[in-house]
């Protein structure tokens, strides 16, 4: 890769600290997927992030989560999949 075909990435640091999610909701339109990554700590939640992405760059997305999910297993063994949440969600719009 040549210095032409790289990209510096700089971190703010509002997210370099990153945020913690242990829920997501996915939806999409024809044009984009919204991945809403939410906090739940009973009796509420909160979306923690909102990523939206053009649909045809979430393969790539797909394609590099499943790609460090081998890897994490090849290291650290079989990742147990969680149980479906028994939690409705009841979405509200901010205030």
């Amino acid at each position: 890769m040549t210095n032409q075909n790289k990209i510096k990435i700089n971190f703010t640091p509002e997210v370099l600290g990153g945020v913690y999610a242990n829920n997501m909701l996915v939806t999409h339109t024809e044009e984009e997927f919204i991945m809403d990554f939410i906090t739940v700590f009973p009796p509420e939640g909160k979306i923690a992030a909102r990523v939206i992405s053009s649909s045809r760059h979430m393969k790539r997305i797909l394609k590099a989560l499943e790609d460090n999910i081998k890897k994490y297993e090849e290291r650290y063994g079989s990742l147990k999949e969680s149980d479906e949440p028994k939690i409705k969600f009841g979405f509200q719009s901010p205030k």
